[in-house]
């Protein structure tokens, strides 16, 4: 067991991933909440508020799938 724990282990990778893919996919998808809270308050185009809600869930999904790769890398 612990021999498979240690091929798992990818040092860069888990350091590219946590320093800086991780925030740049959260800061992603907060940027996109942000725009769509700001074109409700606006009272902007339904439209446009729709497009965003799914560019956030979609940002969401690559996030999380981002932070699933990273604890593999890291080997936990």
């Amino acid at each position: 067991m612990a021999d498979r724990r240690a091929r798992c282990y990818h040092p860069l990778m888990a350091s590219l991933l946590t320093t800086f893919i991780l925030p740049a996919a959260a800061g992603a998808v907060a940027l996109v909440l942000l725009l769509g809270l700001i074109n409700m308050m606006r009272g902007g185009s339904p439209n446009t508020s729709q497009k965003l809600m799914r560019w956030r869930v979609l940002l969401q999904f690559v996030a999380i799938v981002l932070a699933m790769l990273a604890v593999w890398a890291m080997g936990r």
